[in-house]
């Protein structure tokens, strides 16, 4: 869960926050996206991962299934040949594969959700990384228009233009204007008696199953 934490985090992140607080925000907006960039790879190939582990536990899944009815198929045929015996064994191993058969279907679909949960956060982070960069100019150039105007107040006073005076402040003013309108919030999105009982437990299914086998073929001793 570690990386999809680190995803979390920067999808939430607030770009006008960030630049505000920055000493230096074009090194900051370059290096978020860096971080973007790099944790979207990192996603990209962790959702490969996760789809190839939940093909091999559907190959397992599918393999112990064939094997169950494999193994019933040969007590069918020892029951058949009166090999009562070889039948017992074979409805043991029928249990076995069953078990595992479960076991790998419950697999499957965890696997199946976590793929999906990282399929959700790809497309995601995909989305804000996109959004950060068209961002990136107009923040950028937001700092950059700050930084000119403080300059230029320093310069005006320093020259004593008082007569162009009104005139700057009502530049000012439509530059702060724009600016309000232009950069809106930017907001990232916003997770042994055991096992002597248990061999009991699993004769005693072994035996319902020949019974039944036998029931089906006529076999039983009235």
């Amino acid at each position: 869960m570690g990386l999809l934490e680190r995803v979390s985090t920067l999808i939430r992140a607030n770009l006008n926050d960030l630049v505000d607080r920055a000493e230096d925000p074009e090194k900051l907006i370059k290096q978020l996206i860096l971080d973007m960039e790099n944790q979207y790879l990192q996603v990209k190939t962790q959702v490969a991962v996760s789809i190839a582990d939940q093909h091999m536990l559907e190959k397992k899944f599918r393999e112990n299934e064939d094997s169950g009815r494999d193994w019933m198929r040969k007590a069918e045929l020892a029951v058949d040949k009166a090999q009562d015996d070889l039948a017992r064994a074979a409805l043991d191993r029928y249990q076995t594969s069953q078990k595992l058969a479960l076991s790998y279907r419950e697999q499957v679909d965890d696997q199946k959700t976590q793929v999906e949960t990282l399929k959700s956060a790809l497309v995601k982070l995909e989305q804000k990384l996109d959004e950060a960069k068209s961002k990136r100019d107009l923040l950028l150039a937001r700092h950059r228009r700050s930084i000119a105007l403080g300059k230029a107040a320093r310069a005006q006073a320093t020259l004593g233009e008082q007569s162009k005076s009104a005139s700057f402040d009502r530049m000012k003013e439509r530059v702060n204007h724009t600016e309000s309108v232009a950069s809106a919030e930017v907001q990232l999105l916003t997770d042994g008696v055991g096992e002597q009982l248990v061999r009991l437990d699993r004769d005693s299914e072994v035996d319902r199953l020949l019974a039944d086998i036998k029931s089906k073929r006529g076999l039983l001793r009235a």
